[in-house]
């Protein structure tokens, strides 16, 4: 595999349910040390992009390659080293603790040698990094959306993998932990990296993110350099609203700025 190739690539994907079209056509890569940024509104498709790119999903048409080997030649090991996946929600009936549910993403590398050991400091470090130490021996659903929602990125993080896909990040989180953990994002893209984030946020994908993907049912609109592809006369039409670009004091990319809407409706009789 050349350096420069993706080491996440799809091709062509459509997935079809019911014989509705979530996803049309779509292609993208993503190389390492890459943080890459999917919006779009409420139904674009955004969620259903990143299960296909992790495998959880069978996808109509099109193929999804890591290291341009075809997802399905991996098996479930093999893919879990390779990829991390957070999904919007993580549901846990049984009372595991929230280091416990860190620890998970180690399962991949069960029966390495000195797994043990090195597993247990991955999820201790891991936990620090999102701020989750404190919840160590709480039980999983008793924590708040915003705490287990920083729990499962922290198993995400001990899993250990080149490719990261997560999916709203920072839904229910405050606005501290929001910035924390598109920090962290930043920063394994730095160190090298392949991460892909679903933003319901612009302006986050805007800070953070160094390609944004826009979605709009189930197409791809634009996809290049943030700076570019968040750009109001793009993003209009897809939202239904017109939005202005504002310097940032601090920044060199500029804000989003979405102007009033008015809404007009009759009242009942």
């Amino acid at each position: 595999m050349n350096p420069t190739d993706p080491v996440l690539r799809g091709e062509a994907l459509t997935v079809r349910v019911d014989e509705k079209t979530l996803i049309n056509d779509v292609s993208l890569g993503v190389h390492g040390g890459e943080l890459v940024g999917v919006v779009g509104p409420n139904g674009a498709g955004k969620t259903t992009l990143l299960r296909a790119l992790s495998g959880d999903l069978e996808v109509s048409a099109g193929t999804v390659f890591i290291d341009d080997r075809p997802l399905g030649e991996f098996d479930a090991r093999e893919l879990a080293r390779r990829r991390a996946v957070m999904p919007q929600s993580s549901y846990l009936p049984f009372l595991f603790t929230a280091r416990e549910v860190v620890r998970m993403g180690r399962a991949p590398w069960e029966g390495e040698r000195g797994e043990r050991e090195h597993g247990a400091k991955l999820t201790d470090y891991a936990m620090g990094l999102t701020d989750t130490q404190d919840y160590a021996i709480r039980a999983y659903p008793t924590l708040s959306g915003g705490e287990q929602s920083r729990v499962t990125l922290a198993r995400v993080l001990a899993q250990e993998t080149p490719i990261l896909l997560i999916d709203e990040p920072t839904a229910h989180l405050d606005l501290r932990h929001q910035h924390l953990v598109l920090q962290l994002a930043r920063e394994l893209a730095s160190e090298g990296a392949a991460v892909v984030a679903v933003l319901h946020d612009l302006n986050l994908a805007a800070m953070y993110a160094d390609t944004a993907l826009v979605l709009h049912r189930g197409e791809l609109v634009a996809s290049g350099p943030t700076e570019d592809s968040l750009h109001p006369e793009t993003l209009g039409p897809v939202f239904g609203m017109d939005f202005v670009l504002q310097p940032h004091p601090d920044l060199e990319r500029p804000m989003l700025v979405p102007l009033p809407q008015t809404v007009s409706h009759e009242r009942g009789r």
